[in-house]
């Protein structure tokens, strides 16, 4: 690379602000403050300047003609002195250069001027190339060489403030003119405009970036297209909500912070595989597109940052604290890289390729081990509640609706990712389980599918537990009617859990279901038919009254206890609520219908008759309506 010693440090690094170079326009001024005669003497000759630009413009292609026999050696190892006056000349057209204002400051050619700044370039370089290599030797043309380094760094500095401005810059007036005016909201949307430069644009970025390789500023040009691009793309993302985020800080940030962070990320993923990468691979090759391996190493180190920064934050969110609360984002980071890896294998060269996706398997690795752990601590959560107090009337207990919700929305949503997160990552062997009669079918399981029995299993065992912190073995019964009808219309309502459990295990649920059911029955009121029992009312054929008056006493008594009680237990499903007590009118009226029936008859009416048949048939059906709402009543008013 031919760089001039005395180039200005400011141009060493690429990663520089275009207000630190020296643009013409500044130059001229420069000039102005200290010749001020000579300032003078320009704008009295203003008036000429249209002849004066013709007359630069034709000497310098005639200069150059001149000059162009001496590169190809016909006028032997003789400076002609020709060069002084084209270099004249080169210095002065520069210096009138003006700063347009949307530039910033930094000096572009006018575009009307047919291209003779970008010529000029080319002859600096060919110039400068020349006499560096064929006279690097001669001390006596010392002065000369310099003045043309000189020249040479100076219009290589405006050429790559030029670079620089068009990619910001033109950027973002060509996406808006490009823009089609018909075109909808949702149209650009679903086809963003990037990187959003006008073929013009890019025809001209194409041409600087051969200039400036071919003048030996090649890492200039490199430089300032790495930084500025990778400041569009940050900028771009940031319009996405996502921005780069710390190690450090996202270990501290509480989940409620983390977790909106997490979306963002999910759509700037998405962008930069779906568009971003293959529109700055399509860039960069347009770009440089006589150098291809340039155009490749430029983008792979570009997008190489870029990948491995979103990569940082997947990585980070690993390693945050577990929490049940967590796995579905950790199940979208999964989806995520998952679902878009194959963009690494189609745009990056396969050295690069193979360490990207090497990274990205590393990263979506530790989210999968880290969902597993995640799923499986909804095992300790359920273990974890060993609350003593029984929920009031035999409700569905919270950790029902928690574990059930939970399950129901992992698998609705990300069974299938969970199958494979579970295939992939899970490093346990598939445990039996006790007391199981399905358990022999497990090994023909997915290993999320065992895990998901588990849970229930797990589930159910401590239901059965809490059943019993109930001193009523009837309302016993009816939290685990409530709590298994619960489960039973979850499972129902997820075919992903359904197909998970299998019919067996959901028809032995439902078998389950019946016999809490029937015990319920036996517990109450099989009870109350005892009182009607006709076994002791007959002696030698004829009724005992006093027998029978207390059969009636007893009767009455506890089927307003249970009235009492059970008005305010809890039956949380309708169509359970309404089959129970259809179930229960249809053992307890008709048998009552039948004593009364045969034995009302054998009481003297009026204050005996009211003092003992308390309730007619009617009474009680419409008692047993107003069972299992959950509030406490008083008897409604009998029929007489």
């Amino acid at each position: 690379m031919n760089h001039n010693p005395d180039k200005s440090s400011s141009f060493k690094s690429g990663d520089h602000d275009h207000k630190n170079s020296v643009p013409r326009a500044e130059s001229l001024k420069s000039s102005k403050e200290k010749d001020p005669a000579a300032a003078d003497k320009n704008e009295t000759n203003e008036q000429g300047g249209e002849a004066k630009e013709s007359e630069i413009k034709y000497t310098l292609e005639k200069a150059w003609e001149d000059i162009q026999h001496f590169l190809s050696g016909e006028e032997g190892l003789e400076i002609p002195d020709i060069i002084d006056k084209y270099l004249d000349l080169v210095e002065h057209k520069v210096s009138r250069l003006e700063v347009p204002e949307k530039s910033k400051g930094c000096p572009v050619p006018d575009p009307e001027d047919d291209g003779w700044f970008h010529k000029v370039v080319e002859q600096m370089s060919k110039l400068h190339r020349h006499v560096s290599t064929v006279f690097k030797s001669d001390s006596s043309r010392g002065p000369l060489i310099n003045r043309i380094g000189r020249i040479h760094q100076r219009v290589m500095s405006y050429l790559e403030d030029e670079f620089r401005v068009l990619l910001e810059e033109s950027r973002t007036v060509e996406a808006a003119a490009d823009q089609s005016p018909d075109a909808g909201q949702d149209q650009a949307k679903e086809e963003p405009n990037f990187p959003g430069y006008s073929k013009q644009v890019l025809a001209t970025l194409n041409k600087i970036s051969k200039l400036m390789i071919s003048g030996g500023y090649e890492f200039e040009c490199y430089e300032v297209y790495m930084v500025t691009r990778r400041n569009t793309i940050e900028e771009t993302l940031n319009k996405l909500g996502f921005e780069k985020i710390s190690l450090d800080d996202i270990q501290r940030m509480q989940w409620e912070a983390m977790e909106r962070e997490i979306p963002p990320w999910v759509r700037a993923f998405k962008e930069c595989a779906n568009i971003y990468f293959s529109a700055e691979h399509k860039l960069a090759q347009t770009i440089f597109s006589d150098n291809p391996s340039v155009a490749k190493s430029l983008f792979a180190n570009l997008i190489r940052v870029l990948f491995l920064q979103l990569l940082n934050f997947a990585e980070a969110i690993a390693l945050s604290k577990r929490s049940t609360e967590k796995l579905f984002k950790f199940l979208d980071i999964y989806e995520t890289l998952q679902d878009h890896s194959s963009a690494i294998d189609s745009l990056f060269p396969e050295e690069c390729a193979k360490e990207l996706k090497a990274e990205l398997t590393a990263t979506r690795s530790k989210i999968g081990e880290t969902a597993i752990c995640i799923f499986c601590d909804l095992e300790n959560s359920i273990k974890s509640d060993t609350g003593r107090t029984p929920v009031p009337g035999g409700a569905v207990h919270p950790l029902t609706r928690y574990t059930m919700n939970y399950l129901k929305y992992a698998c609705d949503e990300y069974k299938d990712t969970l199958e494979q997160v579970f295939k992939e990552h899970s490093t346990s062997k598939p445990r039996d389980y006790q007391g199981n009669s399905q358990s022999n079918n497990d090994e023909n399981q997915s290993p999320f599918s065992r895990h998901l029995i588990k849970i229930m299993d797990l589930l159910d065992s401590i239901l059965e537990a809490k059943s019993k912190l109930y001193k009523d073995v009837a309302l016993s019964n009816i939290f685990m009617m409530n709590n298994g009808r619960y489960i039973l219309q979850k499972i129902k309502g997820s075919p992903e859990i359904h197909q998970a459990m299998g019919d067996d295990r959901y028809k032995k649920r439902s078998y389950e279901l019946r016999n809490y059911h029937q015990s319920y029955k036996r517990e109450t009121w099989m009870k109350l038919l005892d009182c009607l029992n006709m076994e002791g009312l007959n002696v030698n054929g004829k009724v005992v009254k006093p027998a029978l008056k207390e059969r009636f006493k007893s009767f009455n008594a506890m089927f307003e206890e249970i009235h009492r009680t059970q008005s305010s237990w809890v039956v949380s499903d309708k169509q359970m609520q309404s089959e129970l007590r259809v179930s229960i009118a249809g053992v307890i009226i008709p048998a009552y219908r039948s004593f009364l029936g045969r034995f009302s008859g054998y009481l003297t009416p009026g204050r005996q008759t009211e003092k003992y048949i308390k309730f007619q048939p009617e009474d009680i059906e419409a008692y047993i309506e107003g069972l299992f709402d959950g509030s406490t009543s008083s008897m409604p008013r009998r029929k007489t």
